[in-house]
Parts: C-alpha cells; sequence; structure tokens
C-alpha cells in the first residue's frame, strides 16, 4: 500500500560539487492532490532541508499530467469547520509558510496544470517556470470554497488585486503565457525538455551566488506574509461550514453541476 513517503518524496543531485533537494509529488493518478498525511511528510521534510547547511536550492517538481490539483477533496469534504481549520488549514498555511521561509532559494518546476491548493503551493516557491502547455488558477468558488493556504494573500502581492479578483472570483484559469504576462510565474517553457534546460540554467546560477545573502534577501521578503495565516484560516473555515460549500463538494464527487443557495 502506498504512503504519503512514496507520494512525496526527495531526491538529491549533485551538480558542479553543489546539492539540489528535489522534492518530487508523486500522486499522478489523483492528480497530485494533497492530502493531510502528504503535507505532514512535506513539512518533515521542509524542517530537515532548513537545517541542511549542504543544499544549496530546492525544485518542487510532480509526476504525470498535473502539477498538482490541490488538497484532495475527500480528505477535507467532510471535516467539521473547526477541526478544517485546526488540522487542514492552519496545519497546510504553516507548512506552506515553513517551505516560504526556507534559507535555499525554491524553484516550482510546473510541469502540468497548477489549480487550488496547488497553485498555492507553487506561489510558496521563490521561482516558477511553467510548460506552455499548463494552466493556473484557484477554481475553488465554483465549489463553495476560497483558498485556505495564505493563496488569497500570495496571488494579490504576485500579480496585484485586481488580477487576483479575476482569478478569485471568476473561479477560472489562465494560461502559462498569461501567467508569464501577470507576473504568477518567471518563466514559461515550450515543454518539459525545455523546463528542464531553463532550470539548470537557474539552478546553476542560483548555486553560485551566496547563500547567506540570499537568505536574508528572503527573510527580508518574507516578513509580509507573517501574522495573516489565522485570518486566511477563518475564512476558508467559515466557506467550509456553508451549505453552499457542501453541496459544491456532493456536485463535484457526483459530477454535476452544483446548485447554490447563498446559504
Amino acid at each position: 500500500m502506498l504512503t504519503a513517503d512514496d507520494h512525496i518524496r526527495l531526491e538529491r543531485r549533485q551538480r558542479g560539487g553543489v546539492t539540489t533537494a528535489e522534492i518530487w509529488l508523486d500522486r499522478p493518478a489523483k492528480g497530485n492532490a494533497l492530502t493531510m498525511a502528504m503535507i505532514e511528510r512535506l513539512g518533515t521534510l521542509v524542517t530537515d532541508l532548513a537545517r541542511d547547511r549542504d543544499t544549496r536550492v530546492v525544485v518542487l517538481r510532480s509526476s504525470g499530467r498535473f502539477f498538482c490539483t490541490g488538497g484532495d477533496i475527500a480528505a477535507w469534504g467532510s471535516l467539521a469547520p473547526d477541526v478544517m481549520e485546526r488540522d487542514w488549514l492552519l496545519r497546510g498555511s504553516a507548512v506552506f509558510a515553513q517551505l516560504a521561509g526556507l534559507p535555499q532559494p525554491v524553484v516550482a518546476a510546473v510541469t502540468g496544470h497548477a489549480l487550488g491548493g496547488g497553485l498555492e503551493l507553487a506561489m510558496a516557491a521563490d521561482l516558477r517556470i511553467a510548460v506552455k502547455a499548463a494552466r493556473l488558477g484557484c477554481p475553488e468558488v465554483t465549489i463553495g470554497m476560497i483558498p485556505g493556504w495564505m493563496g488569497t494573500g500570495r496571488l494579490a502581492e504576485l500579480i496585484g488585486p485586481a488580477r487576483a479578483r479575476h482569478l478569485l472570483l471568476l473561479g477560472s484559469s489562465i494560461s502559462a503565457a498569461q501567467a508569464l504576462d501577470w507576473g504568477l510565474v518567471t518563466a514559461v517553457a515550450e515543454d518539459e525538455a525545455d523546463l528542464d534546460t531553463q532550470l539548470e540554467a537557474w539552478l546553476e546560477r542560483l548555486s553560485a551566488n551566496a547563500p547567506t545573502a540570499m537568505a536574508l534577501v528572503k527573510s527580508i521578503l518574507g516578513g509580509l506574509h507573517r501574522d495573516l495565516a489565522q485570518q486566511h484560516a477563518r475564512a476558508a473555515a467559515q466557506a467550509a461550514s456553508t451549505e453552499d460549500c457542501r453541496e459544491g463538494v456532493r456536485a463535484f464527487l457526483e459530477k454535476r453541476p452544483p446548485a447554490f443557495r447563498n446559504r
């Protein structure tokens, strides 16, 4: 039986005498959707990497046609609001904050669609490169939910409040090219081979930079996100407690359009 250790794994690679850590999402049959066990596994890996002075760069990668489709609805859809806030939203936000707060630069290699919590995960990275065929978006409102892992704030910071409203309120996705234009990704690749080529150039450059200087830059920028996790988690838990969200989850699982009643 596969476990979270199988679905999220760590690989270390040597490039010119410098170590790069690759965190792989490997649950392709489920679109790399995140479970609580996977989030805990990610948190353990990130805690270890934060103490690892030999690793210079961290890369987020994925198997299959999706980068990540977000939180697994089967994992959170039936949780009571208070349990969801404490065990799912706040814990997930804490792990994503740990990831964003790593002293090493973090690069998200988006080789497939990044949606919902998957986009939130990618936004916790410092740099994002996406293949041209990838789409990025926040579809949570289509099932009566909102981003719960600090995604609303991070999205507004990256692309501005007006464009964040476009993605969050419409619940739609945008192409990698549009994401580049909006500043949501840093670069676009023609395909996975081109992505690997561009990624290698980034890793070579990042590995040559002074680790302490990059860590200090990250520490200054990271202050923008402090003290917001509780606000995000409470709002998401409130959304999850509505009849509309319960209807949205049922409709998603039953593969039909939801019938929202504003309750």
